[in-house]
């Protein structure tokens, strides 16, 4: 796989929407690609997408997860004169996504609407003022504009708990040299390192299972439910890994491996063994601690679902926005894990 045939991955996968719970649009896609690969591939009750590669020893195995959910926001409730008053779905930010068209995926038909501030030219008599001078802007002073009526709005199955992303038409990414920025990024770019597995990992050493996990943002709860089902050894979540000024991480080629996030320690001998492959593969690799930050590994080892985690993941800017990461760290992720499924157990 090249750095074309990366962002093209990217990009076909950041056009499929998948607000957490509603992820329907993404889970024919990836079924179908998975398939394609001829893994046995499956979707379980939680909403995980799964691929099992076998390894050649069947008695242990290991689960990776990219996690396929994006962020957004929920319809909490709807006015007469066809506002939606919206609240966060993971941690989004209205001011991220700016006043702009966003895609309302109602039951029976998704429609376009606007996220709303209000207007510029008021003075202090009006609320959007304190937006300009000293209140940051938070859900509750935004809205979403439909121009619809209340039966409108019912035909098209919008209703409180429908949910809300960025327009399609602005999702799509924009190449800038080596890298690709775009929405989603987490964690879409995750799901393509998993995809790549699918092709290019042909005999690992112990079964290797590959989850574009559920419900992440929103408390890693298709990891929770894999993990609580599959005795695994050992699990490997892929994230982004945000670039700023309180952490060692630098822009760039070289994947992060983390040590601790919000959520606790990761494993030190998982981590060696991915170090190893990454040493094998002749690859740099960056170690890290962040915080404000928790993963599928994390979070289903701090619950006890499994013993030993890691999370692999690859530098970022603008994390929860329009994040920008170097395609060649992304690439890298892939070569490290397949040289770890092949030579270490």
């Amino acid at each position: 796989m090249n750095y074309d045939d990366l962002f093209q991955t990217i990009e076909e996968l950041v056009l499929h929407h998948s607000p957490s719970g509603m992820e329907q649009e993404i889970d024919s896609f990836l079924l179908t690609r998975f398939h394609e690969t001829g893994l046995e591939t499956w979707q379980d009750a939680a909403g995980n997408i799964i691929a099992k590669i076998p390894g050649l020893d069947s008695t242990r195995k290991i689960a990776i997860t990219g996690h396929k959910d994006e962020i957004g926001a929920i319809v909490k409730s709807m006015e007469d004169n066809g506002r939606l008053q919206v609240r966060k779905l993971g941690g989004a930010f209205p001011w991220v996504y700016g006043e702009g068209v966003v895609d309302i995926l109602g039951d029976q038909k998704t429609l376009s609407g606007i996220l709303s501030f209000g207007s510029r030219h008021v003075s202090h008599e009006s609320p959007q003022k304190a937006q300009q001078e000293k209140k940051p802007l938070v859900w509750e002073d935004v809205w979403v504009e439909t121009k619809l009526t209340p039966e409108e709005l019912k035909a098209a199955g919008i209703r409180p708990g429908t949910r809300v992303v960025v327009g399609k038409h602005r999702k799509r990414p924009l190449r800038l040299k080596d890298y690709i920025a775009s929405y989603t990024l987490d964690n879409k770019a995750s799901v393509a390192i998993l995809l790549a597995l699918a092709q290019q990992l042909k005999q690992p050493k112990i079964d290797v299972y590959l989850v574009a996990s559920a419900k992440e943002e929103v408390g890693a709860v298709g990891a929770l439910y894999f993990t609580q089902n599959n005795n695994l050894d050992a699990l490997i979540a892929l994230e982004i890994c945000p670039l700023s000024s309180e952490y060692t991480i630098e822009d760039g080629e070289a994947p992060v491996l983390l040590s601790q996030d919000g959520y606790g320690i990761y494993d030190e001998y998982l981590n060696r063994d991915l170090l190893q492959a990454a040493e094998k593969a002749d690859i740099t690799i960056q170690l890290a601690v962040i915080s404000g930050f928790g993963s599928d590994a994390s979070i289903a080892m701090k619950f006890g679902h499994i013993s030993r985690a890691a999370c692999l993941g690859f530098p970022t800017q603008n994390t929860h926005g329009y994040e920008i990461a170097h395609l060649g760290a992304i690439l890298n992720c892939i070569t490290i894990l397949k040289t770890y499924c092949e030579n270490f157990s």
